[in-house]
């Protein structure tokens, strides 16, 4: 089977012979394509800033580039591949080249996720899309259903997290070519696992986005961001900008089969029209027929609006992120309380509650970090799946100036509980690669710019904690790992052998049984159960219980108890589903929650 998205700019091999060229530059007055090092040809200009050229000698696995009136090269900025890294020339693919064996694929509903967020640099030695591939059967074991992969557009260098990429259709060379991110898709969908993709667009990365040079339109400087001039999805000539995006989902989904993309961090995309453009992003998920795709979203402004249902189907998108669970649940495991988690210092177990039964637990009231400015919207009306819960990802990890994971910062017995808080409720849970089994490596910040950017990333990342007391002192500072340094890079990488060693060995039975139970009892109970009419009762300062009705009827029930007491509950109904190792039989028929004992009921 044959995929192609048909897109209205970068490099289309026709049917005929020959490649058709297309560039939007509408701050030049002429463009020259140069083709595989030998021939300059002059592109004719053909209205509304567009240049195009068919040439007969093109094919698949021409390199070119595009020279602009001042003897800049520029890259494709729809390029779908970059051999050379994003200062080098493009190569003309020929998409329909690559033969799909998933041609029954339809995916899966999203009552069945289970999502597992991985970076290919770091997830297996072999840093590429084919050491993902000889992970799959283990996720698969695990219980996982859907691959999460950080963004694989083409950044500068050979290492980064993704977020600074600049080639948004072109796989990174690092990783593999093309057809080789295809292999892993086809993969996992013989092996029943969703693909999801990590994209950006809010903004292009700090080296290599050459767009400023010949289509200044691109970016609307009414709109200020971190990255200077946002991109302009509500200016002046925006259509063709608005376009881009549009077709790099368009091309995402069909011409590479994901399930899904998750928007990084749209509360930084800066746009006043209506439609905006998350509205106009969805509507091109909603083209996509036959099967099930999933527009998952990171919104730090917890808009609700997006996350709409008509019936038991999203309006706009699946599902987001839910960074209130995750840093409530960091501050009762933790007892950090600095920078944003003071937001949820006060109350905390009545506040991981409201995530629990209405999604956020800021729904507008004002967050104290934000200078008391009101954040959020009302959300209990929304079902559970439209958020995604999880105890740690690449940005709460990454952050920190270490790199340190929960294990690294909670004892097993607290990690053994919120783990069964988070696997077994009904909001689809996300794990990061390593979770599991309680991994020893950190996940640093880790990039590879040029000289001069490279310092500047370095100096601005150890300034960025000098405002914590540990780090008050430039020695203490200097300890920071260097982003650009590849053992920072290689310190991240997980080592697969210790998951058959203690402690890990536990951790990942742990992990496999709890999501054993989810596939078995809670996750065909789903589907059709609206927000579950959620019934919250705090049994003290620390411990809560909560039920929800699922969509057949049945009752789920938790009893947490967070604290380092223990208290004593009326017994739940049901049969036990789950009880934490410091939970006998005794103690479960007269009602006794021990400190950090978690127990669920059917």
């Amino acid at each position: 089977m044959k995929r192609q998205h048909d897109m209205p700019f970068g490099a289309t091999p026709l049917a005929g012979g020959g490649v058709r060229f297309r560039l939007w530059a509408p701050s030049v007055t002429a463009v020259t394509l140069r083709l595989d090092e030998t021939e300059e040809l002059p592109m004719p200009a053909v209205g509304d800033g567009w240049f195009e050229l068919t040439v007969a000698t093109a094919r698949a696995g021409s390199r070119y580039s595009f020279r602009l009136p001042d003897g800049l090269l520029v890259p494709d900025p729809a390029s779908r591949y970059n051999p050379d890294d994003i200062h080098g020339a493009s190569e003309v693919i020929d998409a329909a080249a690559y033969d799909w064996s998933d041609g029954d694929w339809r995916g899966r509903p999203w009552e069945e996720a289970v999502l597992y967020e991985l970076h290919v640099g770091g997830f297996t030695s072999a840093g590429t899309f084919a050491g993902v591939i000889e992970r799959l059967d283990y996720l698969v074991e695990l219980g996982v259903t859907a691959l999460e992969i950080m963004p694989v557009s083409d950044f500068p260098g050979q290492r980064n997290w993704g977020y600074d990429g600049v080639l948004p259709f072109a796989p990174d060379a690092a990783y593999g070519r093309p057809e080789d991110f295809k292999r892993l898709i086809d993969a996992a969908h013989a092996r029943g696992l969703m693909v999801l993709l990590d994209v950006v667009y809010n903004h292009f990365g700090p080296e290599g986005n050459y767009l400023h040079a010949y289509a200044a339109d691109f970016f609307n400087p009414r709109h200020a961001t971190p990255w200077g001039a946002a991109i302009n999805f509500d200016g002046d000539n925006n259509r063709p900008v608005r376009d881009f995006f549009v077709d790099n989902v368009r091309y995402w989904l069909e011409e590479f089969h994901l399930d899904g993309l998750r928007l990084d961090a749209i509360h930084a995309i800066r746009d006043d029209s209506s439609p905006d453009i998350i509205e106009e992003l969805a509507a091109a998920f909603r083209t996509i027929m036959g099967r099930h795709v999933h527009m998952v979203l990171e919104n730090e402004r917890n808009q609700s609006r997006y996350l709409g249902r008509a019936g038991d189907q999203p309006r706009q998108a699946t599902a987001q992120w839910n960074d209130d669970i995750h840093h409530v649940f960091h501050v009762l495991a933790t007892g950090e309380d600095d920078g944003y988690y003071i937001d949820y210092a006060s109350d905390p177990m009545r506040r991981l509650g409201r995530c629990l039964a209405e999604g956020f637990a800021y729904q507008g009231e004002p967050s104290p970090f934000d200078h008391d400015q009101p954040r959020g919207e009302p959300s209990a009306h929304l079902p559970p799946g439209a958020f995604i819960n999880f105890l740690q990802n690449h940005d709460q990890i990454g952050n920190r100036a270490f790199g340190e994971r929960l294990n690294h910062l909670a004892a097993p017995l607290i990690q053994e509980a919120v783990t069964a808080v988070l696997l077994l409720s009904p909001q689809p849970p996300m794990l990061f690669m390593g979770e599991e089994f309680a991994a020893a490596q950190p996940f640093l910040f880790f990039c590879d710019f040029g000289p001069e950017l490279a310092r500047a990333v370095t100096e601005g990342r150890r300034r960025e904690f000098s405002r914590f007391a540990r780090f008050a002192d430039p020695a203490a500072r200097e300890r920071i790992p260097d982003p650009n340094a590849v053992a920072t890079f290689e310190a991240c990488v997980l080592d697969w052998s210790a998951i058959e060693r203690a402690p890990h060995q536990a951790a990942l039975d742990l992990h496999r049984r709890l999501l054993a139970l989810r596939r078995q009892w809670i996750a065909p109970r789903l589907a059709g159960m609206g927000n579950g009419d959620p019934q919250m009762t705090l049994l003290s300062e620390r411990a809560l219980a909560l039920r929800w009705r699922l969509g057949d009827g049945a009752m789920l029930s938790l009893q947490a108890n967070f604290g380092e007491g223990a208290i004593a509950a009326a017994p739940a109904g049901g049969d036990l589903l789950f009880a934490t190792a410091n939970l006998d039989a005794a103690m479960l028929a007269t009602g006794q929650l021990p400190p950090w004992s978690v127990a669920w009921r059917l």
